[in-house]
């Protein structure tokens, strides 16, 4: 790595730029973010395209949803976030910006599954780069009073990228008269130029100082710290069960309401899920902040009791929304549902940051993100679409679709319990937190 990208030593008084400098890096960052879930989110959105178009099934359109994305973002996450503790992050956040977008262009092009899979493993490899050392500045620019709420605002990148995903789905797909290829290609290449302008208007911010000690912790060193930490671990698993979930049903819902209410234009169907992610979902997202910062001002368990709350109300929901039989009324279960689900996002990074040294932010992220993405990204899209394949010669691929995702029931019960699990350890590991920074 060049000398040219080591991070200056900068006074105590010079971290904290200006609000409005700080309020545009986090929309910056949450743009990011956006283009992130965009490219994440799109193969999910056109399976049912990509499915008739390369004669794929169930099992593998599942490994291209989950697994091949997974295999190598999962993994060069760790290296990533290692060199994020250290050298410039906006130039990181930039290359792999560049590289995600890229890969995603030219999934337009593949002829093949095999040729997909390995561009989604291009995808994953570029979008590595992208929360760890994000999470790692807006530490650095919003003190643990408005931590919650700012993860929450650029947790808003989830929605709104799914949202906008659905969008350029809906108007270039035309209802179906547009080659999905077209899509791929179309939501790619403006990442490349969004990259341009982070490089060119955000600035290397100061980053957070120790006392005493190295400034950058060794990596077996900030390992071995974030792992004993009990409400690390039980917010990380929460998270990653919960999760499982929800990457799921973003990335097989459009196949469920295609195959279970065929008679809904698809073009309908992607503009509704749009509006919905972009309303409901930013919404619990949003809340989810707000509400942990605002209640966690009494309490600290409130970052762990408010993900709890949310999932028991809203993972019925979604049972139901498979079984009922009225297009709307399953919709509007599923908004409920996503509504709630959002809620978690915001506590649990900030739990990421807040319980982490300062000198290893970035790599609690990176940590926080590979347990989450093996279990969730990894697992959730992929076991679906394998259960599902394996269930259609007797039930039906729509039937079969339906029962792989009321599994799913499973991984949601896991992450209540470990959410208030969590809410037991919270205050402790908040102020034993407090205390080792204070020696630090």
């Amino acid at each position: 790595m060049a000398d040219s990208m080591k991070i200056p030593d900068v006074s105590l008084e010079a971290r904290r730029p200006t609000r409005a400098y700080r309020n545009y890096v986090l929309i910056i960052l949450t743009l990011v973010y956006a283009f992130n879930f965009i490219d994440r989110q799109i193969i999910g959105i056109l399976s049912p395209f990509i499915k008739v178009d390369l004669g794929l099934d169930d099992a593998q359109l599942g490994w291209l949803k989950g697994f091949a994305f997974a295999l190598l973002y999962t993994v060069v996450g760790i290296p990533i976030a290692w060199l994020a503790d250290r050298y410039n992050r906006i130039n990181i956040i930039g290359v792999s910006l560049t590289l995600w977008s890229g890969f995603t262009a030219l999934s337009g092009f593949a002829a093949n599954f095999w040729q997909l899979a390995i561009l989604r493993v291009g995808v994953g490899i570029g979008e590595a780069g992208g929360s760890p050392p994000s999470h790692s500045i807006i530490s650095d620019l919003f003190d643990k009073t408005e931590r919650a709420k700012a993860l929450a605002v650029y947790s808003l990148g989830i929605p709104f990228g799914i949202m906008a995903a659905y969008f350029a789905a809906a108007f270039f797909l035309d209802g179906g008269s547009a080659d999905w290829r077209i899509v791929m290609i179309s939501v790619g290449v403006p990442g490349v130029i969004l990259a341009l302008l982070l490089k060119f208007t955000v600035k290397e911010p100061a980053r957070a100082t120790v006392s005493h000690g190295p400034q950058q912790m060794g990596f077996m060193t900030s390992v071995k710290r974030l792992l004993k930490i009990p409400t690390w671990w039980g917010m990380c698993l929460g998270i990653s069960f919960g999760s499982f979930g929800n990457y799921a049903i973003s990335t097989w819902i459009i196949d469920f309401y295609v195959r279970i209410h065929p008679d809904m234009p698809i073009q309908k169907l992607l503009i509704i899920f749009g509006i919905v992610n972009g309303t409901a979902y930013a919404l619990g997202v949003w809340l989810g902040g707000v509400i942990a910062d605002k209640w966690g001002e009494k309490t600290k368990r409130a970052y762990a009791l408010l993900p709890t709350y949310a999932m028991v109300i809203g993972v019925p929901c979604f049972y139901f929304s498979l079984q009922v039989g009225n297009v709307w009324l399953s919709i509007g279960l599923l908004t409920v549902m996503l509504f709630g689900s959002g809620m978690y996002l915001g506590p649990c990074f900030a739990i990421a940051q807040t319980l982490a040294p300062v000198n290893a932010r970035a790599m609690s992220t990176a940590l926080f993100f590979f347990v989450l993405n093996i279990i969730a990204l990894g697992g959730g899209p992929t076991i679906v679409g394998i259960l599902s394949a394996s269930l259609s010669t007797t039930m039906g691929e729509a039937e079969a679709l339906r029962t792989s995702l009321s599994w799913l029931l499973l991984p949601y019960i896991i992450s209540i319990a470990t959410f208030y699990w969590a809410s037991t350890k919270i205050e402790h590991d908040w102020h034993e937190a407090e205390r080792m920074q204070a020696l630090d």
